[in-house]
């Protein structure tokens, strides 16, 4: 929230009165500070990190397996001359939905309502596309009742080409699956896969920002991904929990510490409307 600018103009005001009154106490009072340097105390010292259990043995492979690397070719959906812009986001969202049947077919699916809901997207809405830069298109979903958020696109690996920054609603609970897609040899591939009640989604720089609310009054876990050339994924570099900005959000819908969920199998896929972002 943007400070209140109310009663800027009294305080310039007073600001420069006391400057005024400043110089001419310095004028009547002539050079009688010299200006030398001031002792500013002790500094505190350096302490270097304490190990704890040295003689514990080290970890060698983590307890859980959460999916952390996302390199996975979405089968079906094309990529009209490599362009990215031109692959069905639509398309790629039933890819995934289709390539996980467990989640998604059938009443007693997590995500059965999202399934449900995809008949209402039809295909790909040329109009509901952008850059991230667009902030004129305020439309969220390619068609109303649709789950598919709209796509937004940039350079995120640094190759010039821009990839797809994708989301789509786990209906029927309140959580957001968010995905990234480049393109490799023509083919659709997706580089980010993660599912979690989430506040806002930002693009920053070449990064992806995932806010989602804590169980913590005040709080919000702000995890952030970046590609790494070396897995041609885009990998979780922060995972912090830190003071929620005024704008953030309400707290509902997080069951619990996030972590990169292993969505629907890493060797499916997803993808929808279109937006480029800021």
């Amino acid at each position: 929230m943007l400070p209140s600018r109310r009663g800027r103009p009294a305080r310039v005001t007073a600001f420069a009165a006391l400057l005024l009154g400043t110089a001419a106490a310095g004028a009547l009072a002539g050079c009688g500070d010299t200006g030398g340097l001031r002792d500013a105390g002790a500094t505190a010292a350096a302490r270097s990190p304490a190990r704890l259990w040295p003689g514990l043995p080290p970890a060698s492979s983590p307890a859980y397996d959460i999916g952390e690397v996302e390199h996975a070719r979405v089968e079906g959906v094309a990529v009209p001359g490599g362009d990215i812009r031109g692959a069905d986001p639509v398309a790629a969202v039933r890819a995934e939905i289709a390539a996980h049947p467990d989640d998604y077919a059938g009443t007693g699916a997590r995500y059965h309502e999202t399934s449900a809901r995809m008949a209402d997207c039809g295909t790909d809405d040329p109009e509901n596309t952008g850059d991230a830069e667009d902030t004129e298109n305020t439309e969220d979903t390619a068609r109303d009742g649709c789950p598919v958020l709209r796509p937004y696109y940039r350079d995120l690996t640094g190759d010039g080409r821009p990839e797809m920054a994708l989301g789509f609603r786990l209906l029927p609970g309140r959580l957001t699956a968010v995905r990234v897609y480049t393109v490799e040899k023509d083919r659709l591939v997706r580089v980010m896969s993660y599912d979690d009640a989430v506040s806002a989604v930002e693009l920053a720089g070449r990064a992806v920002v995932v806010r989602s609310p804590s169980e913590v009054a005040g709080y919000e876990y702000r995890l952030q991904w970046t590609w790494d050339a070396d897995q041609r994924a885009m990998l979780l570099t922060s995972d912090e929990m830190l003071r929620a900005d005024d704008d953030g959000g309400d707290g509902d819908g997080h069951t619990g510490r996030p972590s990169p969920s292993a969505s629907p199998s890493s060797s499916s896929s997803a993808s929808s409307p279109s937006g480029d972002a800021p």
